[in-house]
């Protein structure tokens, strides 16, 4: 059994059914998600009597939520932005008068 204070953002493998999963909420129970998605809430008490180690977080970890690593790489409007470029680089415009910028 563990009395490891749950985190949000800690993974932890439950021994007993090998299953990994993530705390993402805690309050008065305890909410994790699994590692295939799924969504589970305990109590104190249960999370007191579970057998739980702590955990890496896998590699693929936001395959739950549909993305890829390719995916992650996108901003949020899914577009790509390459990691090595600055977007404001490619801002144009027409330069304000008494600018440096201006004819």
């Amino acid at each position: 059994m563990t009395q490891k204070r749950p985190e949000i953002g800690s993974w932890f493998e439950n021994i007993d059914g090998g299953l990994l999963f993530e705390v993402v909420a805690v309050d008065d129970t305890i909410e994790v998600q699994y590692a295939d998605g799924t969504l589970d809430e305990f109590d104190w008490e249960q999370w007191r009597e579970m057998s739980l180690v702590p955990a890496a977080e896998p590699e693929d970890a936001n395959a739950a939520y549909g993305l890829t690593v390719d995916d992650q790489s996108q901003n949020a409007r899914g577009f790509s932005v390459p990691e090595d470029t600055n977007p404001l680089d490619h801002i144009e415009g027409e330069p304000f008068e008494g600018t440096d910028e201006s004819p």
